[in-house]
């Protein structure tokens, strides 16, 4: 039982990681759309 605590120090940084990277992918996603939306107006 010696990697219960290992799991409890380590899996709260290792969510709140793959948390911040699931919204920051949203944001990429939306700045791309964007980008591409800017692309299509400019001559």
């Amino acid at each position: 039982m010696d990697w219960i605590p290992f799991v409890s120090d380590v899996g709260f940084p290792v969510v709140i990681t793959f948390f911040l990277l699931h919204r920051m992918e949203r944001k990429l996603d939306d700045l791309i759309i964007t980008i591409r939306q800017l692309q299509n107006i400019t001559p």
